[in-house]
């Protein structure tokens, strides 16, 4: 049997990052043969076009791990109406030097959780901007605007009922769409 490797960007470093633990739950309700690499991305030093001959080993650690990936998933929180900067650094490093983009042609879904009423449409949105530039298919709906509220995870830290329907079909979606542009 086949795998498909998923890489994961999450955009928050902190460490009960809701976007972290939205992705923890949704990636069980994907196929059996499905894995899923979250890729570290608080340990690249800033961009700067100086380095691009010679990479930090973390940016080149990750280029090769969205290399061997067959599609991404993005987990991005709302920072001032946009992406983190940890996120954007991370999208930088990889889409550098210019002809050497590694996000180039992955399958990707974009998944977002905040507090506030709006989820994380704007910074999804900058997102999907972003990655129409690096020629990254990007799943168009369904959109997934989480609103954090006490019932999105359950005492094991899966998706609660109320959120469980409309999750699995999101995570049905984005396994066929990474299906189709895999095989």
């Amino acid at each position: 049997m086949s795998r498909t490797n998923i890489a994961v960007v999450v955009g928050s470093l902190r460490h009960d990052s809701l976007n972290r633990k939205f992705v923890r739950a949704i990636e069980k309700l994907a196929p059996v043969d499905w894995t899923f690499t979250h890729l570290e991305i608080g340990n690249l030093p800033l961009y700067n076009q100086d380095d691009d001959g010679k990479p930090a080993d973390s940016v080149t650690k990750l280029k090769t791990a969205i290399q061997s990936a067959n599609g991404l998933m993005f987990a991005t929180p709302e920072y001032n109406r946009s992406i983190s900067g940890v996120m954007k650094n991370a999208l930088d490093h990889a889409s550098r030097p210019y002809g050497q983009n590694a996000w180039a042609g992955k399958p990707a879904g974009i998944v977002g959780v905040s507090v506030g009423a709006t989820g994380t449409g704007l910074a999804q949105q900058h997102l999907r901007n972003i990655l129409a530039y690096l020629d990254v298919p990007t799943l168009g709906q369904p959109e997934v605007f989480i609103q954090a509220k006490d019932s999105l995870f359950d005492a094991e830290g899966n998706i609660g009922e109320a959120s469980k329907k409309f999750a699995q079909g999101w995570m049905d979606k984005y396994v066929a769409w990474v299906t189709r542009h895999v095989n």
